[in-house]
């Protein structure tokens, strides 16, 4: 058998070339793509920017690093209690009582009153919405029986998300040397926060709240700005700087920014819309295929039908440079014929996207119904078309 190449202009055309001898090789999906594009720096410590509707980075600097996450670690805390509340141990009417030590709690506060039982959803937007800590804590005694507890369980969590470097000690991101993230870290945590619980992720755009007869506006300095931005955090301490873990969606793309290590919160609101803006301006998101859509047709070896169509499993999208698009190319590599019995779902190829200032994608294709293997006399059929014509029709 044969590997086969046919170059597709995806969903601008059709095929327009076909060459054999290219070896196959295995193809999976990365966690993540870089795209190439023009130099970008930042003053910021720690930054990652990513294109969530192909999970694209589009930029990166020093996104492994631990660093302090200061009240951007709240993005935990708030996925803990979401999932509490869709796994019915919350509700947003549940109320929570005030200990002692909520209500001394210092920095950012919602002002909870000494044993007062404040409903979930206040807290949550003391939380989110005015970056209290005193409503961290709260809710992670109601969920948890004690700080500590409930930060070994997030920690936990985390892990089990794919956070690799993040450790919590506390609901807060009070300072700790032992409490610490990643810009990765909270970029894959936003990203499931949003994707998890759309239902909740209003919160986040929500400007100001008024508890306790004081009112606060979200300290996001996006979300006052024509952004088109609607979440997430930001977070300052000595240790971290300022930061800020932000998303917007534009034209149908959602780009999920994280930076940390700036100098003052000027800096943190013009640098970050620098940055998204860049994101939006420079890059673009192409659709090839839907998920379930015919690409080609591939030759069946001994089938009870001689092609099989081969499909995408999901929808798929590239980001990269708009500057690029114009030499991107796709090629459908399958191993040629593909040997029956075939299951819908079955991997036989994949597609390879290129472009001059792209790294590159590889992307597995998939048959998109059964092929049973022929009968004998099929296969008969079959074996002796072959030792006559050498496979070709």
């Amino acid at each position: 058998m044969n590997a086969v190449v046919v170059r597709l202009c995806a969903a601008f055309g059709r095929s327009v070339a076909l060459a054999a001898g290219l070896a196959m090789a295995g193809a999976t999906i990365a966690a993540s793509l870089t795209a190439n594009a023009a130099t970008l720096d930042t003053i910021a410590k720690q930054a990652i920017l990513v294109d969530l509707t192909s999970n694209t980075v589009l930029f990166e600097k020093n996104a492994d690093e631990r660093m302090a996450p200061s009240s951007m670690s709240k993005i935990m805390t708030a996925y803990m209690v979401f999932e509490a509340i869709k796994g019915g141990r919350l509700t947003l009417e549940s109320t929570l009582p005030v200990s002692e030590r909520a209500w001394r709690m210092q920095g950012s506060k919602m002002f909870v009153e000494l044993h007062n039982n404040i409903k979930v959803d206040d807290l949550l937007k003391g939380m989110i919405v005015q970056s209290g800590n005193d409503a961290c804590i709260v809710l992670a005694e109601g969920l948890a029986g004690s700080e500590a507890s409930f930060a070994e369980q997030a920690t936990k969590r985390a892990r089990e998300l794919g956070l690799k470097n993040s450790n919590f000690v506390n609901a807060t991101g009070w300072p700790d040397p032992n409490h610490y993230m990643t810009a990765r870290d909270l970029a894959i945590l936003a990203e499931r926060l949003i994707k998890d619980f759309p239902e909740f992720y209003k919160y986040d755009s929500i400007r100001e709240f008024k508890y306790h007869g004081i009112t606060q506006g979200n300290r996001n300095p996006l979300l006052y700005r024509n952004m088109n931005v609607d979440g997430l955090k930001t977070g300052h301490t000595d240790a971290g700087g300022y930061g800020l873990t932000a998303s917007g969606e534009r034209d149908g793309r959602r780009l999920l920014l994280v930076v940390n290590g700036l100098p003052s919160m000027q800096a943190r609101a013009d640098e970050s819309a620098r940055l998204i803006e860049w994101g939006f301006r420079e890059f673009a998101s192409y659709t090839l295929y839907k998920g379930g859509e015919t690409i080609e047709q591939a030759p069946v070896w001994l089938g009870e039908q001689e092609m099989v169509p081969v499909t995408v499993p999901e929808n798929l999208s590239v980001t990269m440079a708009r500057a690029d698009r114009p030499g991107m190319k796709v090629s459908l590599v399958t191993n040629s014929p593909v040997a029956a019995p075939i299951k819908k779902g079955d991997v036989v190829g994949k597609l390879v996207i290129a472009a001059p200032g792209f790294p590159g994608k590889e992307v597995p294709v998939v048959a998109a119904q059964d092929v049973p293997k022929a009968g004998f006399i099929g296969r008969a059929y079959a074996a002796a078309k072959y030792l006559v014509f050498g496979g070709k029709s």
